[in-house]
């Protein structure tokens, strides 16, 4: 039986076998607001580590694939770290330069990375934030070594997992039993392996060949949402953007009617935060 990690990749490459990267390039747009509302911020204790670990020079130019909003570029931009970011939808390339606006060093570009013409070995560091399984398998480790310098870093971010404490949890697996089963086992497999199929992501770019030394750390970090917001970010994750339109939104009236009933004004939940460092052959 494939493992939680495999599934997820299965999904993506899936997704990525099926569409071409015009459509692709879309995938978040319609829900790019709720996105930089709702999804989970990188702690900075974690940016702070990962800074530490990388070393990185103060002039160190980055590479962002697939920035969304600017979540994670903000707290390296406050570094003063030269940034080019790319972002394949035009509405979170526009909050995320809205979000950086302060920043003077970072560059934002409407591109996927596939698009992006090759500026080979110019940067310090390749960051992507919860976005690395996005990019075409084929060009994923091969196109990231060829942009950063010698022994330059691929650092990848992750926030997983935003699950609600066990309560709250039966109340929703109730509704998704009923309305929607795929949704019930994928968050039951969430729950149970968020860790690992994490910390597996990371062998992946080890086995590419293109990389050494991978350090991987994670924190477990916890949040409040309102019931408004935590039905939004429900609606920014993928397997809900999948979803046919007429059921989507009945899966959410029937989530609203049953959080609303069973519990209180308030949502609190942990995720997981993580990155791993690899420094290029």
């Amino acid at each position: 039986m494939a493992n939680k990690s495999e599934q997820t990749q299965d999904w993506y490459s899936e997704y990525i076998a099926t569409y071409t990267w015009e459509q692709r390039k879309n995938w978040y747009s319609q829900i790019a607001d709720a996105y930089n509302k709702t999804r989970p911020r990188y702690p900075q204790q974690l940016i702070n580590r990962v800074v530490e670990l990388a070393q990185l020079p103060s002039d160190a130019n980055i590479l962002e694939i697939g920035c969304g909003p600017g979540i994670a570029t903000v707290p390296f931009a406050e570094f003063g770290f030269a940034m080019l970011c790319l972002e394949p939808s035009q509405p979170a390339c526009q909050l995320a330069r809205e979000n950086c606006v302060i920043y003077p060093s970072v560059e934002i570009k409407n591109q996927t990375f596939e698009e992006w013409e090759l500026e080979a070995e110019k940067f310090n560091a390749v960051l992507a934030a919860t976005s690395f399984h996005w990019v075409s398998p084929e060009i994923r480790y091969q196109k990231t070594a060829a942009a950063l310098k010698d022994k330059g870093l691929l650092i990848l971010l992750w926030n997983a997992g935003v699950l609600p404490q066990d309560e709250v949890y039966r109340v929703l697996d109730e509704v998704y039993q009923n309305q929607a089963p795929s949704l019930a086992e994928y968050h039951a497999k969430e729950r149970a392996d968020r860790a690992e199929s994490i910390k597996e992501l990371g062998q992946n770019v080890i086995e590419s060949g293109l990389y050494e030394n991978l350090i991987y750390e994670q924190l477990l970090c916890k949040t409040t949402y309102s019931i408004e917001d935590y039905l939004a970010l429900l609606q920014t994750y993928s397997e809900y953007i999948a979803l046919d339109d007429k059921k989507r939104t009945s899966l959410l009236a029937k989530l609203r009617e049953a959080l609303e009933k069973n519990c209180g004004n308030s949502i609190e939940a942990s995720y997981l935060s993580a990155f791993h460092i690899a420094k290029k052959l």
